[in-house]
């Protein structure tokens, strides 16, 4: 399956990055993960990936060092780095100031998690531990040039008959915005919004819907060909119908957030970037189509503000008409997806980009009904068999995209998460009598390894 996933595809342009995270020291393909003894590992993997995805990329005196490098050549080359090109000549080999920028933006994804407040005894339990003036100092970020200008809550349209969460908006993000310090440094002003991944039961259950439905998020042009799944889609647009003075829709939050930066940075050299992990990248994409679709981002005939969207393990999100329209509006899709990670094949295991098509010639019937990835893909290559929850796991994204590859010579691993799970259960029940269950364990594993 992993030959599968890393040879070209049409639908999709992508590179592959591979690396190791299995306890015996190995390293593999454009990045990999410090060596560590399977002792070392074992017991530090979860410490040292959420450590990772907070702390600051370089050190200051790194930064005083490189400021001037850095200043003249992102200033010069940030639209390529947001996408304008396509990111082409950035990702084969994975240009240095590109990787930056993306481990820059997972870190502010990541800074979601740490503020979340999940404790059910607390004042702020489901929204954000922090105030938005100490938001990047409490999660350890420093002061990373951007001032948080507004906390953004999703309100999942699921009813659940026994859950002991309220039935009310979770705060799942923030927008934030560059400082004139740091507008020097990047070359234009930058607007960032960020939302974290699931965490709560009903988000988890909005994830499930996986039926497409009308995005209509252009109430002047429908467009009943762009479908994007039901259950992101209602984390989208919901809002807290049954109470008057309520929170609005994450759609409306985001929409005059973004309007009112637009509006107050008017003439200056501007940049829209969203980044998510899992279910919020969902959410990002899906806030990038409606802000083009709609025209905000719009300057003159041709002249637009630059949308992107860094995507983290995110899964798809719409089906192919969705994909070409956003395409046709000049959204920028950058999606760092681990090969072994399930999520980023979902929804849409059966119907999607690869199975619209017969011999390359021929469309199917049910085309608009097939899921399909947007935009540009990097490939990474994690696993570890004593913590197979790491391969959708942000803090493990960064830790890889932080460690870029050592010497020339490179082990490439041709195993996939499949295939070491198959091994695993097989060696578990070689010295049993229990030839059927073995049996069926390689066929089940042989399945998934097809789809």
């Amino acid at each position: 399956m992993a030959s599968k996933i890393l040879m070209p595809n049409p639908s999709v342009n992508h590179v592959a990055y591979s690396a190791s995270m299995v306890p015996r020291s190995r390293s593999i393909g454009q990045v990999c993960l410090p060596n560590k003894s399977t002792a070392e590992t074992t017991a530090s993997i979860s410490q040292s990936l959420v450590a990772s995805s907070i702390t600051p990329t370089m050190s200051t005196k790194t930064l005083d060092k490189t400021s001037s490098t850095r200043t003249s050549t992102l200033a010069h080359m940030w639209r390529e780095v947001q996408g304008c090109n396509n990111w082409e000549g950035l990702v084969e080999p994975l240009h240095p100031f590109l990787r930056q920028e993306i481990i820059r933006y997972g870190e502010f994804v990541t800074a979601c998690y740490q503020a979340f407040d999940l404790d059910p005894n607390s004042k702020r339990y489901l929204t954000c531990k922090y105030g938005k003036k100490n938001l990047f100092r409490e999660v350890g970020m420093g002061n990373p040039g951007y001032e948080v200008t507004k906390y953004i809550y999703a309100t999942p349209d699921v009813n659940i008959p026994i859950q002991n969460e309220p039935p009310c908006g979770r705060w799942v993000g923030y927008v934030a915005v560059s400082s004139d310090d740091a507008v020097r440094r990047l070359g234009r002003r930058d607007i960032v919004i960020t939302f974290r991944g699931t965490v709560t039961n009903p988000e988890w259950i909005a994830n499930f819907m996986s039926s497409l439905t009308p995005a209509k998020l252009d109430h002047n042009n429908p467009r009943p060909d762009v479908k994007v799944e039901s259950g992101f889609l209602s984390l989208y647009t919901s809002n807290e119908s049954d109470d008057k003075f309520g929170l609005k829709s994450c759609r409306e939050q985001l929409l005059s957030e973004v309007s009112r930066l637009l509006n107050r940075y008017k003439g200056e050299e501007l940049s829209i970037s969203l980044s998510g992990h899992s279910m919020g990248s969902s959410l990002a994409l899906l806030l990038a189509y409606d802000i083009a679709e709609l025209g905000l981002n719009r300057l003159g005939p041709n002249l637009d503000i630059p949308v992107t969207v860094f995507s983290f393990g995110g899964p798809r999100v719409g089906n192919l008409g969705f994909k070409e329209r956003c395409e046709e509006l000049g959204v920028r899709v950058l999606r760092i997806v681990n090969v072994n990670d399930p999520i980023t094949k979902l929804p849409g295991v059966f119907l999607n980009e690869n199975f619209r098509v017969l011999g390359g010639r021929y469309e199917f019937p049910w085309r608009c009904s097939c899921y399909a990835h947007v935009g540009v893909e990097i490939v990474l290559d994690f696993f570890n068999m004593q913590n197979p929850s790491c391969v959708h796991d942000l803090g493990s994204y960064i830790s890889l995209l932080k460690c870029p590859k050592k010497g020339d010579q490179v082990r490439k691993d041709e195993q996939n998460i499949f295939i070491r799970a198959r091994e695993s259960i097989l060696s578990r029940a070689q010295n049993t009598n229990m030839e059927p269950l073995r049996n069926a364990a390689s066929n089940l594993v042989n399945l998934f390894q097809n789809v």
